[in-house]
């Protein structure tokens, strides 16, 4: 079972029913806390579970299908923990939805002539695709292979943000690598913007990706450094653990933005 809680009027979680008892038993998550988990039909005092008293109901900045953003205060591990718990029961769909994600990259790309601009033009719908599905798996909710290809319905603003991001990048980079690589982790966030606020435009997306990573730049950068044991032993495996590290990073990076998806300074 999949557990939500509110913590100052916002929602937090996925957590499993384990860590769920451990912040029970820690005071994190006290009688007064406000809980949810699929199948109740609305938020309630966690003294009031298993109880034959009134249900007592608040609203939420937020609700578990549309988490109301964090600033950025959740400890690395813990992401990558809750990533864990998200994809517990999704490994095998997370990871034939990256494999048939770099299928369709690797044909595209090697496609004689035109593989370079058709492998060009294609990347801002698959990166929207993938932001769209592991947003769900973080999430809790419902994922499909198919959602790797809605970014497609929005062709033409994801190639935007894919054009934009590459070439704001690459004028950076222009002045010197390090800037380059400063002004990649300021984009990041902007895919999964657009995957959670279809009506944006490709250039408001990376706006609102800058502001949210103000001061997250170098937190996101050791969120990364975390993977880097995982990726030695993966070429190890001649790259086959790739299809497990792979989805493991990019759960991660989702729970990173709702993490620090309320920020706006």
């Amino acid at each position: 079972m999949q557990w939500y809680y509110a913590d100052q009027g916002k929602s937090v979680g996925p957590v499993s029913e384990v860590e769920f008892q451990n912040l029970v038993s820690s005071g994190k998550i006290t009688p007064q806390t406000l809980v949810w988990h699929e199948g109740m039909p609305e938020w309630v005092k966690h003294e009031t579970i298993n109880q034959s008293s009134p249900v007592v109901t608040a609203q939420i900045s937020g609700t578990p299908e549309t988490p109301a953003g964090g600033q950025g205060t959740t400890h690395n591990r813990d992401l990558m923990a809750q990533a864990r718990t998200a994809l517990q029961g999704n490994w095998g769909l997370a990871v034939g939805t990256c494999f048939v994600m770099g299928c369709v990259s690797f044909v595209a790309a090697i496609i004689p002539v035109a593989g370079n601009i058709i492998s060009f033009l294609i990347s801002g719908a698959l990166a929207l695709g993938m932001a769209i599905f592991f947003l769900a798996i973080g999430r809790g909710q419902e994922a499909r292979l198919t959602m790797i290809f809605e970014g497609f319905q929005r062709f033409v603003s994801a190639l935007g943000a894919y054009f934009f991001v590459t070439l704001f990048t690459l004028l950076w980079a222009l002045l010197l690598i390090i800037p380059g690589i400063i002004a990649a982790y300021s984009y990041s966030m902007t895919f999964y913007i657009m995957a959670d606020d279809p009506s944006i435009g490709c250039l408001d997306a990376i706006k609102r990706s800058k502001e949210m990573m103000r001061g997250m730049k170098w937190k996101l950068f050791c969120l990364g450094l975390r993977f880097l044991g995982w990726a030695l032993l993966c070429a190890l495996t001649l790259c086959i653990g790739l299809l497990w590290l792979i989805p493991y990073m990019n759960c991660s990076m989702a729970k990173f933005y709702d993490d620090v998806k309320g920020r706006t300074v």
